[in-house]
């Protein structure tokens, strides 16, 4: 008699997932697009099911959820929320209609179209200097020579903040991005916590020194924005500075670096960029698709939900694999396990989300990583991996933490 195999169980701590997680996904959109998790989170893993959840009237405050069995496991990690932390989250990623409108609304006059363009030539000037100098080494690790530094400078320069310990910023991001990881040891959180104070401390010094030394950037602007009669709060004020210094640049830094490593894995389509830089701009949108810089994001179910046939209760948390998503062989085509410069529907990823909370910064990351990858691929012909990678290790901001490369 023929036993009927369990269905699979998502698990980011498999040896090897941080790695590779695209074969778990596959394995959970064939045997367990939608439902429960063990832990009491539900998931969702194919593309129909995470583009609706991304654009249904869902929330993203953790207050909301009614589920015990995740309350405790959360307070067993960072403990009871006490009324300062819940202070400190207050950045629009964390909050909804009409706090998150109202936010959203203040920070988004630094990211039109017009403004974003208006950066093209600064942009190009940073990847140039960037480029020369690691032309003059040969062989880098791009992450410290270009992936890291050039959305690092270019925010900060956006932002108008003052000169800083930028080695300490990095490792205080790199710690407090790891809340946004799906379980965290209590050794981690307590580091998380305290990586957010002493950057909410950072942060607090840079608007009080802008304060003083008011200019015409975006630290300037919302220090004074208003809109309505309404302003920012100091904690607000700290908040949205920190989701802006972090988000813009954690997550380019992996578009950057993950793209650079996806077109030295796959020969032919670096050299069809070569041959046709024209495909620049899709091939942007192909490689967030195919290595999703954020892999994962979350919804809390204001009423029942169905998604792939399964009916989530209110008050529920839900993951929703933004990295299975964008490999779905149902929406992409049998070939969404490859990496193709030319794709027709690339830019229909979810890897800036959708809906209320899709990326504000979408159209600066982009921008970023179109002229560093053109500049890079087009001035060293002789491109070509140095070592082997060293991923991050994170679960849910994923990407190369080292890439050897050599240019010569």
């Amino acid at each position: 008699m023929s036993q009927t195999m369990p269905p699979p169980v998502y698990d980011p701590f498999a040896p090897g997932f941080t790695d590779d997680p695209y074969p778990q996904y596959a394995a959970l959109r064939a045997g367990a697009p939608a439902g429960r998790h063990p832990l009491g989170f539900w998931l969702l893993t194919r593309y129909e099911d995470v583009s609706a959840l991304l654009r249904a009237n869902m929330s993203v405050e953790d207050t909301n959820v009614t589920d015990r069995e995740l309350i405790e496991l959360r307070e067993q990690m960072f403990g009871p929320e006490d009324e300062q932390a819940r202070a400190r989250n207050r950045s629009m990623l964390d909050r909804d209609p009409p706090d998150h409108t109202r936010l959203r609304r203040l920070v988004s006059k630094a990211f039109t179209p017009r403004a974003i363009e208006a950066l093209r030539p600064r942009i190009t000037a940073l990847v140039d200097e960037m480029l020369d100098a690691a032309g003059r080494q040969g062989h880098v690790d791009l992450v410290d020579a270009l992936a890291f530094p050039l959305p690092f400078a270019v925010i900060g320069e956006m932002l108008g903040t003052p000169p800083a310990d930028h080695e300490r910023i990095r490792q205080l991001s790199g710690t407090v991005v790891r809340s946004l990881e799906p379980v965290n040891d209590p050794d981690t959180a307590r580091a998380i916590v305290e990586a957010d104070a002493e950057l909410t401390q950072i942060a607090a010094e840079m608007i009080a020194w802008k304060r003083a030394n008011p200019a015409g950037d975006l630290l300037t602007a919302l220090i004074n924005a208003e809109d309505g009669g309404d302003v920012l709060g100091d904690e607000e004020l700290i908040s949205q500075t920190l989701l802006l210094y972090i988000a813009g640049h954690e997550t380019t830094v992996n578009l950057i670096a993950g793209g650079t490593l996806a077109l030295l894995r796959h020969q032919d389509q670096l050299a069809r960029l070569r041959a046709d830089p024209g495909l620049t701009v899709n091939a942007v949108e192909e490689m967030l698709r195919y290595d999703s810089p954020v892999q994962a994001t979350r919804r809390i179910t204001l009423e029942p939900a169905s998604f792939g046939g399964v009916t989530i209760p209110a008050g529920s948390f839900v993951m929703a694999l933004l990295g299975s998503a964008n490999r779905d062989e149902s929406f992409f085509g049998p070939d969404a396990g490859q990496l193709r410069l030319d794709r027709e529907n690339a830019r229909q990823h979810v890897s800036f989300g959708a809906g209320p909370h899709h990326c504000l910064g979408a159209s600066l990351a982009r921008m970023e990583a179109a002229i560093a990858l053109d500049r890079l691929v087009t001035r060293f012909p002789g491109l070509a991996m140095d070592g082997e990678p060293v991923w991050n290790g994170r679960i849910n901001l994923r990407g190369p933490a080292h890439l050897p490369v050599s240019l010569s």
